[in-house]
């Protein structure tokens, strides 16, 4: 990479090589930072001044960052690779290392941090070097580990094994039916139909049984910023299982409610979440709840939740607006779905109490409250989802209707 930006003249002694090492560091934590865009932050930097703080991280952030969903991360980079100082003019010509003694960094950081202490490494060296972790990573302390405290190989071993997952067919009966020749109900057109071959006598008797289909999945996923942490894995997820089922439906809420139902279809899950971040106009916003579940119940509902349909809410429950449309709203949508499935990180803490007036009105209309934080959490998700329902659930559907 330096060997091509040689034929620029940076303003100041080390600024190319700072940039260059600042590319570096965000294509190992897994930003796709190529040749052309560090060249292309090297002229946008010589447009503004590099004095100015904030001028300087909204250039390299237009330049280097595609997606929403890695915003977060370069943002985190350039606070650990930029230090703040005193004299900010010369900040770019002295890189300083991030102090990792001083304070625990945040979680999401750590795939930062390691990104930059192997910047003195080849790019052979960063290959073999992840190997070895991955080869001698303990797979039961992976399956327990929280994705938040993952590093960038960790994460890309956990995409892998997410995008690998299948959900078993746990079939729905409908009413319509379909020949069967173990069915129980006869089909007496097509008996007498037959019965023509033979002058009238009747031969053979067929029979018909129920049609059985996967039920439908509704998924409603927080993208706000409280959740950034899992949003993008779940999203793996569930472009794994929209891939093996195709009656899935997937809508993401911050402040407003997005369909992305169809962006997730896409066989490439790069592709597939590419597309849901450019659809999502409020990615790592804030929060509320109530009002995208009133969209949701009055646009989509009658759409989607058709025919049993199994409802998972993904969400912390940190809602701005907790007041009576919030339990409402979450009643209404409770009847209106075969089982509803509250998703919540904050289990991953063994003294979870809910003390959040937001999660003490929706508690009450779930039927499970479960975490997802990690990939034993998930695999218990699945398990979930292939077990057969109560009988109260069956009752209480049509006491709904």
């Amino acid at each position: 990479m330096p060997t091509a930006i040689n034929h620029l003249t940076p303003p100041t002694g080390h600024f190319a090589d700072n940039i260059i090492g600042f590319a570096r560091a965000l294509r190992a934590a897994g930003l796709p930072v190529g040749p052309g865009a560090v060249m292309d932050a090297m002229t946008a930097l010589e447009a503004v001044d590099i004095g100015n703080r904030a001028d300087v991280f909204t250039t390299l952030e237009a330049v280097f960052v595609k997606r929403r969903e890695h915003a977060l991360i370069f943002a985190q980079a350039f606070d650990l690779f930029f230090r703040p100082a005193e004299e900010w003019k010369h900040l770019l010509d002295s890189v300083p290392l991030p102090d990792h003694a001083k304070k625990k960094p945040p979680p999401a950081s750590r795939r930062v941090q390691e990104a930059m202490s192997q910047g003195s490494r080849t790019e052979t060296e960063e290959v073999e070097q992840q190997d070895v972790r991955l080869s001698m990573s303990d797979q039961e302390v992976l399956q327990k580990k929280d994705f938040a405290q993952m590093s960038a190989a960790e994460i890309a071993q956990v995409t892998r094994a997410i995008e690998k997952m299948r959900l078993p067919q746990a079939e729905l009966t409908t009413r319509r039916y379909k020949p069967d020749p173990r069915g129980l109900r006869l089909d007496m057109r097509r008996t007498l139909r037959s019965s023509l071959r033979t002058a009238g006598d009747i031969v053979d008797i067929h029979h018909l049984g129920r049609i059985e289909k996967p039920a439908p999945i509704v998924a409603l996923l927080d993208i706000s910023g409280s959740m950034s942490e899992y949003t993008r894995l779940f999203l793996h997820f569930l472009h794994a299982i929209t891939d093996a089922r195709k009656r899935v439906s997937v809508f993401l809420f911050g402040t407003r409610l997005t369909n992305v139902s169809r962006a997730l279809r896409q066989r490439d899950p790069d592709e597939a979440l590419a597309s849901c971040s450019a659809t999502v106009e409020d990615w790592a916003g804030g929060t509320r709840i109530a009002t995208s579940l009133h969209s949701f119940n009055k646009l989509w509902a009658r759409r989607v939740l058709g025919q049993g349909a199994i409802v998972l809410l993904i969400s912390d429950g940190l809602e701005r607006e907790s007041d009576d449309k919030l339990a409402f709203e979450m009643d209404r949508l409770h009847r209106s779905c075969r089982r509803l499935i509250w998703l919540n990180p904050l289990l991953r803490y063994s003294g979870f109490e809910a003390k959040a007036l937001g999660i003490k009105m929706m508690l009450p209309h779930v039927d499970e409250f479960r975490p997802v934080h990690n990939l034993a959490s998930i695999e218990g998700l699945i398990a979930a989802l292939s077990s057969p329902l109560p009988p109260h659930h069956f009752s209480r559907i049509r006491s709904a209707a």
